[in-house]
């Protein structure tokens, strides 16, 4: 068997022994805290990016460019992956997670200030990221390199995120909604791997988080206010 897969055992073979215990209370039935949409990307880290180590505790959705929608017969609506928790598990906070430098967003820029071709699959899932990163683009301040520009978007992209989260009827008022970016390039004033809350509930100004929000006021934080 090919050595990637043998060590990925070995892997599971620790956490197997590591965690035999912790799956007592949720053999027969799940209610997450929270669901966590984020980015699929190799760099996220769904769990430990939380410091989660208990089973039933996070409801982790992953796909490239930590969407909320998907496409329907009708249109775009929410993705089923993010409504589940919200609608059959009793799960009341809902985070969306960024991360400094996203493939999907940076691709996205691409495709809309440029040439891109991609397979069918990917092609699929810019397409749905498109019409949430567009406006961003045409309102970017000036003299941004492509990195600095991705970084800016990847905010923008949250803020869509969410703002797709609070306005869909599928999400009841009682639900918290969290925008946030996680970062691993050094674009924020923190430690590598830190989460920098960027909205919440459609709230993107950083004083009025700051201000409603003094228990972490400290980890709000943007790069981009528009």
């Amino acid at each position: 068997m090919d050595r990637t897969v043998v060590e990925l055992l070995e892997g599971n073979a620790r956490h197997a022994e590591q965690f035999a215990d912790r799956f007592d209370d949720v053999q027969d039935a799940q209610h997450p805290a929270a669901v966590t949409v984020c980015c699929s990307d190799s760099r996220v880290l769904q769990d430990q990016m939380w410091g989660n180590e208990q089973p039933g505790h996070l409801f982790t959705v992953g796909n490239i460019g930590n969407r909320v929608v998907q496409r329907g017969d009708t249109g775009e609506e929410l993705s089923g992956d993010v409504l589940y928790p919200i609608a059959h598990t009793g799960t009341e906070t809902a985070v969306v997670v960024g991360h400094t430098g996203c493939g999907a967003v940076t691709a996205t820029y691409r495709k809309l200030t440029g040439e891109l071709s991609e397979p069918p699959g990917i092609e699929h899932c810019l397409d749905l990221l498109e019409p949430h990163v567009a406006p961003g683009i045409a309102a970017l301040p000036d003299g941004l390199d492509e990195g600095a520009a991705v970084n800016h978007l990847v905010e923008y992209n949250v803020d869509q995120q969410v703002e797709s989260l609070v306005e869909s009827e599928g999400v009841p008022e009682s639900v918290d909604v969290v925008g946030a970016v996680y970062d691993f390039q050094d674009v924020y004033d923190g430690e590598r791997g830190e989460i920098h809350v960027v909205n919440v509930d459609g709230v993107h100004d950083v004083d009025a988080l700051r201000d409603a929000h003094p228990d972490v006021e400290g980890r709000i934080d943007r790069i981009w206010e528009y």
